[in-house]
């Protein structure tokens, strides 16, 4: 393993990508490390050193193609942006390959258990599997800890260079409390190290590691390293408890023994030849994965059991390491970016180079006189849905002008596309900027797609249902790629196509020197597959080779990608683009946005109700502001005959499970409207599933009329059911659904598509669960 830095050679970094990298990452930071929903552009430029002009057309793109939400001057960041960090989670295959496993391993142990990747001197979280108690331990995905303060750590260290240590040492200089990494608590004096030498070569020796409350008090970890097929450590698996169940001793004692009868399973795993195809952890039920015929042999246990007999390469041996100190030449700090001291350099050299506009006035950060075809053109430029030898990131700049950074566009199409076909897919499957999607009379299939496809309005954005493949017939360029697709022939790849990382000198000039992370599994193991080439990745985003080669190189040369000999692929540091603070929304949390939004345009109060035996319960919830409004708070729990969001729930159900819910309810008549014939309140709730809503006029409450649509999970369940509600002297029942159904329609895609994206690798966050 080597996070020396040694990128290969690029003209000049793409400049706009560069500087919007770092401003998302001085987004998360403010979220992570403060506690900041959202922040203002002087926040942006402070953390940066970026000019105020350059940070506004940062900003200004990143919310055309759906990364970051406005709300006048607050800017915080969008669940969509989880789309960067599952291009990598996909690519590497680790939470479809052992995210089951740790599903298991963690109903047998009941403790909480992870899967951690090395990311440079870092240790980073793909997989977690947490037990529910009132004290609850674990990280968030994306979360990055010291390696030195983590049980993970010390089994990646085995695997250093003198280089590597030398950076590691480097950062320690630099931040000696841990203030860069926000998901640890800051030490409260600075530590020599050498006990986390002493602890590298206990690990090298036993092939196992401890965490006896570094972290934080009362927090006890052990992990094992999982290897891949070229016997190097891909990851390392992580049983975590509290000292009020364990001591590290008996959490060792408890834990080893099913580890170890496992890892060959998983090795297996991680080695067979898999589907490019996303998993979700959050609705799908584990699988007991069953070792190919092609398994690792079982491990002998003992002494060494996970790991190679003596000392691993690179390992220290006391204070003198051949790798040099602190100081040693050629040596990055650790750690998270820092995101500031880059150059604010002409934000229009690439787009120049490329004869789109160089000049215009900044754009103000404001999500307001969006067209949908502008909405469109910028959700394209990220969405892969251009035709052969289309730039989508060129079609959103001409609809946008000159404060579109088109190169910034391009570059984030890029990283998102080295997730592979399915990555893309979901990618297509979102329309950015709230463009209406359905039109009065909608039928059912057009209405509701898995994914929440378009909904039958001529202008909407095309889009395909998540997970999903499109005929290859009909199928237009720029759409998700077989895996045979991906892996084009090396003999078409011109010379110059993606550069051996170990064969290339440093780039030009002006170009922020990042650490190339060790890629987990990288090379024929960690089941990572092939990654893509240069003319894959080109015709995944429908870009120019050249174009797609500039963005290749700089994510290279920032950390985000490796190249390994023709192909490309992303590390685990693109998680630090936002991954962990969105990890950690609920249900509800990714919804009210939406609503708000909602609210905002049919000046209606809208809430979300998930169905709870014979009732519906209400779990979030907008009010409008007006003299006269409808007055229901959270929690609030209605029969579900007798409102739109209960019909709804109820025509989401199978056929049995909706009959047996009619043949136990009672209606009552709660007004003169109140259906209360079963038989006809079983043609009303039949009327809903066809027509994809359901319009209550009168029936819970006289005065009170409310129009209902549901919401699907990424596998096409209902898990819930959005609605707006209304005065019924406010028109007719018919001018109601004509006027507010569109809308209502296009809130609930919009909640689908963050649903899917922040579930795509792992269950919801805290707050409101539904569809588990």
């Amino acid at each position: 393993m080597s996070f020396s830095p040694v990128p290969p050679p690029v003209n000049g970094p793409v400049g706009p990508l560069e500087r919007g990298l770092a401003v998302l990452r001085e987004l998360t930071r403010l979220a992570a490390q403060e506690g900041r929903a959202t922040v203002r552009p002087g926040d942006l430029v402070r953390g940066t050193g970026l000019a105020r002009s350059v940070v506004d057309r940062v900003v200004a793109t990143l919310e055309q193609l759906g990364y970051v939400t406005l709300d006048g001057r607050d800017i915080g960041l969008a669940v969509r942006l989880m789309e960067l960090g599952n291009a990598y989670l996909a690519a590497s295959g680790l939470p479809a390959a052992l995210g089951p496993f740790a599903e298991r391993l963690a109903d047998g142990l009941d403790e909480s258990v992870s899967v951690a990747v090395p990311d440079g001197g870092g240790v980073r979280f793909v997989v977690q599997v947490t037990r529910r108690r009132t004290m609850s331990l674990a990280f968030r995905i994306g979360d990055l800890l010291p390696a030195e303060r983590c049980s993970p750590g010390p089994l990646f260290a085995a695997e250093w260079s003198g280089a590597d240590w030398a950076a590691w040492r480097a950062r320690r200089a630099g931040d000696p409390l841990d203030t860069a990494f926000p998901a640890v608590p800051p030490r409260h004096r600075p530590d020599s190290g050498a006990d986390f030498e002493a602890r590298v070569k206990e690990a090298a020796h036993d092939g196992w590691a401890t965490d006896d409350q570094l972290i934080e008090p009362g927090l006890v970890a052990v992990s094992v390293p999982v290897r891949d097929a070229s016997g190097r450590i891909a990851c390392a698996v992580n049983v975590v408890s509290h000292t009020s169940r364990h001591d590290v001793d008996s959490l060792r004692a408890a834990v080893l023994g099913p580890l170890g009868a496992e890892v060959p399973a998983m090795e297996a795993a991680l080695a067979a030849p898999r589907r490019r195809h996303a998993v979700s952890t959050a609705s799908a039920a584990p699988a007991a994965p069953a070792a190919s015929a092609a398994s690792v042999a079982p491990v002998p246990w003992g002494v060494g059991a996970f790991g190679p007999a003596g000392s691993a390469p690179g390992a220290p041996s006391g204070g003198d390491d051949a790798g040099g100190g602190a100081g040693a030449v050629g040596t990055t700090p650790l750690g998270p970016a820092a995101g500031g001291g880059l150059p604010a350099a002409d934000e229009t050299r690439a787009e120049s180079a490329l004869g789109a506009p160089s000049s215009g006035p900044s754009a103000q950060p404001a999500g307001s006189g969006r067209t949908r075809s502008a909405a469109g053109a910028a959700s394209a430029a990220v969405g892969g849905t251009s035709a052969v030898g289309e730039d989508p990131a060129r079609m959103a700049k001409r609809e946008l002008g000159a404060g579109f950074l088109q190169s910034l566009a391009r570059g984030l199409a890029v990283l998102r596309a080295l997730g592979g076909p399915e990555a893309t897919s979901r990618g297509e499957a979102r329309a950015v900027g709230g463009a209406g999607r359905a039109v009065e009379g909608a039928s059912r299939s057009e209405a509701r797609s898995v994914g929440g496809a378009g909904r039958g309005e001529a202008c909407a954005v095309e889009a395909t249902s998540w997970g999903e493949a499109r005929s290859v017939g009909g199928a237009a360029q720029g759409e998700a790629r077989s895996v045979e697709g991906v892996g084009r022939s090396v003999g078409r790849a011109v010379d110059g196509e993606a550069r051996t990382v170990g064969d290339a000198a440093r780039g030009a000039s002006g170009g922020v020197g990042g650490m190339t992370h060790g890629l987990v599994g990288a090379g024929q193991g960690g089941g990572l597959g092939g990654g893509m080439t240069l003319t894959a990745v080109a015709e995944a985003t429908g870009l120019a080779r050249a174009t797609a080669r500039r963005s290749l190189l700089t994510l290279v040369e920032l950390g985000y990608a490796e190249a390994d000999g023709r192909t490309f692929r992303p590390l685990p540091r693109v998680l630090e683009l936002g991954y962990a603070p969105l990890a950690e929304l609920g249900f509800t949390d990714i919804a009210q946005p939406h609503m708000r939004e909602l609210v905002r345009t049919v000046h209606e109060s809208a809430s979300l109700a998930v169905l709870d035996g014979g009732d519906i319960r209400y779990i979030a919830r907008v009010p409008t502001v007006r003299i006269m409004s409808v007055n229901i708070t959270i929690g609030t729990r209605f029969p579900a005959y007798a409102t739109s969001m209960g019909r709804v729930l109820l025509a989401g159900l199978d056929a049995d499970a909706r009959a047996a819910h009619l043949a136990d309810v009672r209606p009552r008549p709660l007004t003169r409207h109140t259906v209360t014939s079963v038989p006809e309140l079983a043609r009303v709730v039949e009327r809903a599933a066809a027509e994809g809503h359901a319009l209550v006029d009168q029936e819970l409450e006289e005065g009170l009329r409310s129009l209902a649509v549901p919401v699907r999970d990424a596998r096409g369940r209902v898990v819930a059911a959005l609605n707006v509600a209304t005065h019924a002297g406010r028109g007719t029942a018919e001018s109601v659904r004509g006027e507010l159904l569109p809308a209502l329609r296009a809130t609930a895609t919009r909640i689908e598509a963050d649903l899917a994206t922040a579930s795509a690798h792992h269950a919801l966050g805290a707050g409101e669960r539904v569809g588990a």
